[in-house]
């Protein structure tokens, strides 16, 4: 499966429309799916400070998120952490 595929499946799971890529739960699950994808890649290279920089951030991006859908809607925030298996 390629990228776009994947993209478009993941915006279907969790997104409210097709077309939807703006909420906050299609966000942090589009930023899930590059973080295993950047903790594969880091774990095998370990001397890759530019990608393990940029994981950081993305890590940093989806707490960001997750912390605003926490504040606006629990039960969203509770059913995105059950459905990509985050703690909490």
């Amino acid at each position: 499966m390629d990228k776009k595929e994947k993209k478009k499946e993941i915006i279907k799971q969790f997104g409210k429309k097709s077309n939807d890529t703006g909420s906050a739960e299609v966000q942090i699950a589009l930023l899930s799916d590059r973080i295993q994808n950047l903790t594969v890649h880091a774990s095998s290279r370990k001397k890759d400070h530019a990608s393990r920089k940029g994981l950081l951030g993305l890590v940093s991006q989806r707490r960001q998120l997750l912390n605003h859908l926490k504040d606006s809607n629990a039960k969203r925030y509770q059913k995105v952490v059950s459905d990509l298996g985050l703690r909490k």
